[in-house]
């Protein structure tokens, strides 16, 4: 696919969460995947840490093998930047990386525009938010053929992300063709690590069992300060209007496990759902 210009996106955090150099990435990718490259089970949707890959790599790395990825990939992430509209999709060109530039599946992307439903065409969300970017190296390894929709989700409330996931799996029953949805998400940030743990393991069983609803309340309930609930909480919802009925814990841990500081650590999970 030829792009160009505004419409490559270029990388926001290469060469601090992940390497600049492309051959450096792909041994450091090569490494969290364990050496994986094919295989994996077509899941509908999973969540993935996107701290930087030192932290969260392993886990991430976790998850992608485990997982088949197919062409066409949705990832929603989270807004860190507060940048932009609340359902912003990149609707056009690709996103850059290190040695490689992943197409966007722009044909997906206007569909989504075109439900009317709150996703909309919008860059600005996207140009420094770094939690879709580091998944994409992953799901590269995996597929070198896949593509993106690249969706940042912001400022909504639990029955928006629920209705933007249902609207999703509408437009992606219409494709015939195999979909998978990523939820980029880090878990409770800057807690000692075993209270991490325990309040962690509260919005990991909402998403085991596979509700969008409970897993939005309890983060909220709770004050859990899980920065992708609201990715997580649509990808739920799209993944159970597919006929998902379940999750599994593929890896969980925290950045104390990395670094042996737990005093003030982030969680990871990496969760498939099916």
């Amino acid at each position: 696919m030829a792009a160009g210009g505004l419409d490559v996106r270029q990388p926001a955090v290469s060469g601090r969460f992940y390497p600049a150099r492309p051959e450096e990435l792909r041994a450091e990718v090569a490494r969290c995947l364990g050496g994986e490259a094919s295989g994996g089970k077509a899941h509908h949707g999973v969540v993935a840490p996107h701290a930087g890959y030192v932290y969260s790599g392993a886990i991430a790395g976790k998850v992608f093998a485990d997982t088949t990825v197919p062409r066409r990939v949705v990832v929603l992430a989270p807004n860190h930047t507060g940048r932009g509209e609340r359902a912003a999709v990149w609707a056009r060109g690709a996103f850059a990386l290190p040695g490689d530039s992943v197409p966007v599946d722009e044909e997906l992307a206007a569909r989504l525009i075109e439900a009317g439903v709150g996703f909309v065409a919008d860059r600005e969300a996207h140009r420094h938010e770094h939690a879709l970017e580091v998944e994409l190296p992953f799901l590269r390894a995996r597929n070198p053929q896949a593509m993106v929709t690249p969706v940042i989700l912001g400022g909504l409330d639990g029955a928006e992300c629920v209705a933007l996931g249902r609207t999703l799996a509408e437009i992606v029953a219409r494709l015939d063709e195999d979909v998978l949805v990523v939820a980029s998400s880090d878990m409770s940030h800057y807690l000692p690590d075993d209270v991490t743990r325990t309040i962690d393991q509260r919005a990991i069983d909402a998403m085991l069992a596979c509700d969008a609803e409970r897993l939005y309340d309890v983060v909220e309930r709770e004050d859990i300060s899980m920065c992708g609930v609201l990715p997580a909480t649509a990808m739920l919802s799209y993944a159970r209007a597919r006929g998902a009925t379940r999750g599994t814990l593929i890896a969980y841990g925290t950045s104390g496990d990395a670094f042996g500081d737990t005093d003030r650590v982030v969680g990871y999970a990496g969760i498939a759902i099916d």
